[in-house]
């Protein structure tokens, strides 16, 4: 199967890369990247040539692209792609505005292409295992999710709004969100979040705390926030506790690692499973096999509604209804 990469501004970009070189069959054909220096590495270490543009790189003889820029760009680069004919995996958040988001998913179905939204969380074993147990019924009913995505500041383009579409909320909320609305099957109908900056320099925001009710009558809070500091042992979290009439269930996404206690301060040896690997060959399979995706654009739409329901919510200090 023959790949191309849209940019790598993000940094998601260089663990997609390095997952389709571990599947059999696969050629990353190209990179585009309108920072060329950026692109010119990228295909450097990747063995691949590089675009300037991805207008040229979507002219390739190719099957699927993985669209890694900036998230006031994917718009652009997935309607791009799709009337190229080309399968899509697009990072998260999916798009910046909503109207945005529901032309990119009209663009694939009218192409016919695939759009899958880069949600890699889902592959993570303790969360597979969680699903499982609530599908299941061992928890009874579901009353509430606590939930957290707790990270460091990213800097760069993810500081600068008219290119993120927001900060720390836009950026950790969807992640969550998506889990909690795939467990249970049911869409978020009011949100409402305090969200400020306290932590970092700049205005952008890097901490929030939202308060999410479902169509199921389950509620939620989830801290997403950029409140690690640069010596945290790793960029962040994903946790979920759910409580259940029948018995409660946490979920620690990244603790398949060893503390390490070193004379520099302690580290986290990550041992455990590659989320990215498993996306990308999710993603693969469903081009192989011309199946619909098992995480959708509209698995993406849904997340990124909670996330600026969340920032008007914030804004007029009131709940908003979806």
């Amino acid at each position: 199967m023959k790949v191309g990469i849209i940019s790598f501004a993000h940094p998601h970009a260089y663990g997609y890369a390095d997952s389709l070189r571990k599947i059999d069959g696969v050629q990353i054909v190209g990179i585009a990247d309108d920072d060329q220096r950026r692109g010119e590495n990228a295909a450097a270490k990747y063995n691949t040539k590089f675009f300037k543009g991805h207008e040229e790189l979507l002219q390739q003889d190719l099957d699927a692209v993985i669209i890694t820029s900036e998230n006031c760009k994917h718009r652009e680069h997935v309607v791009a792609a799709a009337m190229a004919g080309k399968h899509i995996l697009c990072e998260k958040p999916l798009a910046t505005k909503v109207e945005d988001a529901k032309e990119m998913i009209e663009v694939c179905k009218q192409n016919q292409v695939i759009l899958q939204t880069a949600f890699p969380v889902r592959f993570n074993s303790a969360v597979v295992r969680a699903k499982k147990i609530i599908e299941n019924g061992e928890l009874g009913q579901i009353f509430a999710i606590k939930g957290t995505n707790r990270g460091t500041n990213p800097g760069g383009w993810f500081v600068d709004r008219a290119k993120s579409g927001g900060g720390a909320v836009i950026d950790h909320t969807v992640h969550v969100v998506d889990l909690m609305r795939w467990f249970m099957g049911a869409e978020v109908k009011e949100v409402y979040a305090e969200i400020d900056n306290t932590i970092s320099s700049g205005s952008i925001d890097d901490c929030g705390i939202l308060n999410i009710q479902f169509e199921n009558d389950v509620f939620s809070t989830l801290d997403c926030s950029w409140s690690r500091n640069e010596t945290y042992p790793t960029w962040g979290d994903v946790t979920l506790e759910i409580i259940g009439s029948e018995g409660n269930l946490k979920v620690d996404a990244f603790a398949q690692k060893l503390d390490v206690y070193a004379p520099n301060g302690v580290n986290w040896n990550y041992w455990g499973d590659n989320m990215d690997f498993e996306l990308v060959n999710d993603f693969l399979t469903s081009v192989s096999n011309g199946k619909e995706p098992s995480i959708s654009g509209f698995d993406g739409l849904k997340a990124l509604e909670v996330a600026l329901a969340a920032y008007e919510s914030s804004e007029k200090r009131q709940p908003i209804k979806l």
